[in-house]
């Protein structure tokens, strides 16, 4: 095992693009659903809008320019390589910062935040808000490394970033994280590594306690209504996911029309939006991110995440301050009072009028507004 951190070039053969335009080109899609919504998963005209800009104008070079000049690297951890995009701010004094995203994300969503974190006063901020930003891949996702034996849940994973921020220097940071991410996240703030100062979640990872319930919260019935409804008609890829990850795994492999609806349904459930997916991401953006998981083959490894630490999600309170921020459309909308019972010293609350689950994607001024208001108070 190596503790080199080498640098990380993308370039795809052009062979590969053109082998996903020739499957595109043979696509065979089902007939459109018998409904004028999308309870029955993704909508035919959604997804052929999709398809055909990916096929006739979308530009993977544009994506990949970006992420070569954003800077990414890979180091071995726990023998993996984990990839992971680190850009210092011009602040020497800035704040270490490690964001981590969940799936069906990749580290495209931090794209347009992270020159808000770490050069402040080019977007409206302050240079004492500055943050030296680490965006690792999680195991299996991406670029990163695919575990070939099981044990990489989010406690091996939040160890591991541990690692990753000591091995680049940071001896005193934070973390943020929302869906698998905020899992990592939480579980960095129990584990309370040297070093990590607190954290910020942007979706609040708790179980639901019956004997803690006040019902006449209206937060706590927001919550409620939207468990019910996760579970009853939002949960089924979860379920697959996280029972038998390799049947699906096969599909979203091999398939990229497959994987853009699979997908592309959960852009829709859960970003803030009037009825299109493409209403809070732009095209080029979604594409973006679905080809982190196309061009590695990464469904099935992503979707063993839920495999190993799915029943894990939630846990015992964190050990170090925190904040947290509820996007209004985010799938369960925590009130305060679960963000407390995870985050005892809870520094940082705040509801934001606009956003959903992808909050870093779809909201990124008012997100690296929430991490600065957040971490200013740990610095």
């Amino acid at each position: 095992m190596s503790d080199d951190i080498r640098p990380f070039k993308l370039a795809i053969p052009d062979a590969d693009l053109v082998y996903l335009a020739k499957r595109l080109d043979r696509a065979r899609l089902p007939e459109a659903e018998p409904v004028d919504d999308w309870s029955q998963g993704t909508k035919l005209s959604a997804l052929t809008e999709l398809l055909a800009y990916w096929r006739l104008e979308y530009d993977w070079r544009r994506c990949e320019r970006r992420l070569n000049q954003t800077g990414q690297y890979v180091t071995e951890i726990d023998g993996l390589d984990i990839h992971f995009l680190h850009v210092r701010s011009p602040h020497e004094d800035a704040l270490p910062l490690v964001l981590t995203h969940g799936w069906p994300g990749s580290v495209v969503e931090f794209l347009e935040v992270i020159p808000r974190l770490t050069d402040p006063e080019m977007h409206g901020g302050k240079g004492d808000q500055a943050f030296h930003v680490v965006a690792p891949s999680l195991p299996g996702f991406g670029f990163s490394g695919k575990p070939t034996q099981t044990g990489w849940g989010i406690e091996k994973i939040a160890g591991a970033w541990a690692t990753l921020m000591e091995r680049l220097g940071y001896d005193r940071w934070v973390a943020q994280g929302g869906d698998w991410g905020s899992a990592v996240t939480a579980e960095i703030g129990r584990q309370a590594p040297k070093g990590c100062a607190g954290i910020h979640v942007n979706m609040v990872p708790v179980r639901i306690d019956p004997a803690e319930l006040d019902m006449s919260d209206p937060g706590v019935q927001r919550a409620l209504a939207g468990a019910q409804f996760y579970q009853e008609w939002d949960s089924g890829y979860s379920k697959q996911q996280s029972t038998r990850p390799q049947t699906i795994g096969y599909s979203l492999v091999d398939s990229p029309v497959g994987l853009a609806a699979w997908i592309l349904e959960k852009i829709w459930a859960w970003s803030d939006n009037d009825g299109s997916p493409f209403d809070a991401l732009s095209l080029d953006t979604v594409i973006d991110n679905i080809m982190l998981y196309w061009l590695p083959a990464t469904g099935a490894s992503a979707a063993r995440l839920y495999w190993e630490s799915f029943a894990k999600f939630g846990g015992d309170s964190v050990k170090v301050p925190g904040g947290a921020s509820l996007f209004p459309k985010e799938i369960i909308a925590a009130p305060e009072s679960w963000a407390k019972r995870l985050i005892p010293e809870l520094v940082h609350w705040n509801e934001l009028p606009k956003g959903g689950h992808f909050a870093a994607w779809e909201q990124p001024e008012v997100f690296a507004n929430e991490l600065r208001s957040c971490f200013a108070k740990m610095r």
